[in-house]
């Protein structure tokens, strides 16, 4: 199983509060990967993004996305903690709203 989807399963296995759909979306580039709906009746989109490193890789596209919609945008980060050529399952988690994509990009 590849790494974003692994943490996806995380998300939705441990976010029964949020009503999420996964958007698997070909004709809309950048769209984020997750539409969630929470319990005070707001829509939100989800960016997911898997690192090993310091630096987060964003198409163009997504990051124009989050330009154009500042608010109610956001991006999980997981990155990976490792040791040599050896990954350990241990993990940090970092989220962000969607108008810091630059401050990210950078």
């Amino acid at each position: 199983m590849k790494p974003e989807t692994k943490f996806w399963h995380e998300i939705k296995k441990n976010t029964k509060q949020i009503s999420w759909t996964r958007l698997e979306n070909l004709s809309a580039f950048g769209t984020p990967d997750l539409l969630g709906y929470n319990t005070n009746r707001h829509f939100f989109t989800l960016e997911l993004k898997v690192t090993r490193a310091n630096k987060i890789k964003f198409s163009p596209h997504q990051i124009a996305f989050h330009i154009k919609h500042p608010q109610n945008t956001f991006i999980l980060v997981s990155r990976l903690l490792s040791r040599g050529s050896k990954l350990f399952e241990k993990e940090e988690v970092y989220l962000y709203r969607g108008k810091r994509i630059q401050e990210l990009v950078a």
